[in-house]
């Protein structure tokens, strides 16, 4: 009793942290619509390009399908929860700029109610809007304008949205499975916008805030389909499907415009708008297949989409249908060893390709990555822990006046799998 204590206080204070998190990785297209989206998925599923729509695993919560929940063992949990690093580099021609951040990631709780019957609970993140951007224009400059004269820009971003998850997933059948998530989604975006002139005497600086909140419940629906084969061979197929929403959103922006002189005190001019409407994001679909050999291979692909070209987003500029292809392996050399650790260790390789729902001057945004991962098994457990690394570029057009942006990550987490509802045999 004691250790379960021990272990529900652990959670809520992770599960505190995790709310509290908030990457600063300064991005360039955190600037637009509600940030840069996060990538759904377990870090075992990020090792392998993010592959996860079909997947089913005993000691794994793959929370973008619910579906998958039906396969956690009885009398078992699963806790999961990760932090990660990284890293990009932002160049344009001869210029570069490198930024870094180390952030708690997600956190998710999985238990059984019978056979064929769990649950799962996380918090994870959905967007992430963080950036600090300045422009200096001088008289050398291509861009100067006599007109305008000097002056400093400074672009700045802070928050972002987070998912609240708790779902089901029930076996129907052999052969097939179902299920649901309720997803609570919150979050605040602040944007800061401020234009000092060199010639301050004469010129009216300016400086605007935009911000808004989002709060709204939502539902993600999921079925996988199992087939067994010959020789532990088996194929999965799965689906997930998450409605448009419209989510009860506040938004103010706010101006600021002052001037200074040298014989009246400053002179301010605030101008402030806002209303509350609702915020809408439109539905996505999730598509995957996989196939293998129980505990030693297993393969696939998954295909998401979503039609943000729907979307009703305060102060959002040019937003477009984005789509992803996903695809990746998992090679286990012997899962159950007694005589070598490293043949227990899980190695994970993957790739996903893509377009962003990001589109600025007509150009859409494109990303291409690669992913790597190893599951390194505790001592006597199916616990394991989880590393992965991702490498993706951003590319956009630069006659539009986009960036090319190279993103590395590296995360951790520790996939924890024990028994937890056996009782003693002996007092």
């Amino acid at each position: 009793m004691q250790n379960k204590t021990i272990f529900i206080l652990s959670f809520l204070i992770i599960l505190s942290s995790a709310v509290a998190a908030q990457k600063q990785v300064n991005s360039p297209y955190s600037r637009f619509n509600i940030g840069t989206l996060e990538p759904a998925g377990s870090f075992r599923s990020q090792g392998m390009g993010g592959l996860s729509i079909s997947q089913r695993e005993n000691t794994t919560l793959f929370f973008s399908n619910p579906a998958s929940y039906s396969s956690i063992d009885t009398m078992s949990f699963v806790f999961d929860f990760g932090a990660d690093y990284s890293i990009s580099v932002i160049s344009s021609g001869d210029d570069s700029y490198q930024s870094d951040d180390m952030n708690f990631d997600h956190i998710t709780f999985g238990f059984p109610i019978k056979k064929g019957f769990g649950i799962a609970v996380g918090v994870i993140p959905y967007s992430n809007a963080y950036y600090n951007i300045s422009d200096e224009v001088k008289t050398t400059d291509p861009e100067y304008d006599p007109l305008i004269g000097e002056y400093l820009g400074t672009h700045k971003g802070v928050g972002g949205l987070s998912n609240f998850i708790i779902g089901t997933g029930l076996k129907l059948n052999k052969y097939v499975s179902a299920g649901i998530n309720m997803s609570v989604m919150f979050g605040e975006i602040t944007r800061n916008n401020d234009f000092f002139f060199r010639d301050y005497t004469n010129y009216i600086h300016h400086n605007s805030i935009e911000k808004f909140n989002v709060t709204g419940v939502n539902f993600d629906y999921g079925m996988q389909v199992t087939i067994p084969l010959a020789n532990d061979k088996f194929f999965n197929a799965g689906f997930s499907y998450t409605a448009g929403k419209e989510y009860s959103s506040g938004y103010e922006h706010f101006v600021y415009r002052y001037r200074y002189n040298s014989t009246a005190p400053d002179d301010t001019i605030p101008l402030a708008t806002g209303n509350s409407e609702k915020m809408y994001i439109p539905g996505t679909v999730r598509t995957g297949v996989s196939f293998g050999k129980l505990n030693k291979l297993t393969a696939g692909i998954d295909f998401i989409t979503t039609n943000w070209s729907e979307a009703r987003i305060p102060g959002s500029t040019g937003i477009v249908d984005d789509n992803k292809l996903m695809f990746g392996v998992e090679y286990t050399p012997e899962k159950y060893s007694n005589l070598s650790r490293l043949k227990r260790v899980d190695y994970r390789l993957g790739g996903h390709i893509g377009k962003s729902y990001v589109t600025y001057n007509g150009a859409q945004v494109k990303e291409t990555g690669i992913s790597a991962g190893f599951g390194i098994p505790m001592m006597r457990s199916l616990s394991e822990v989880n590393i992965y690394f991702d490498y993706t570029i951003r590319t956009g057009s630069a006659a539009a006046g986009l960036y090319n942006e190279r993103y590395f990550t590296v995360g951790a987490s520790m996939n924890l799998f024990d028994r937890w509802f056996l009782r003693p045999k002996y007092n």
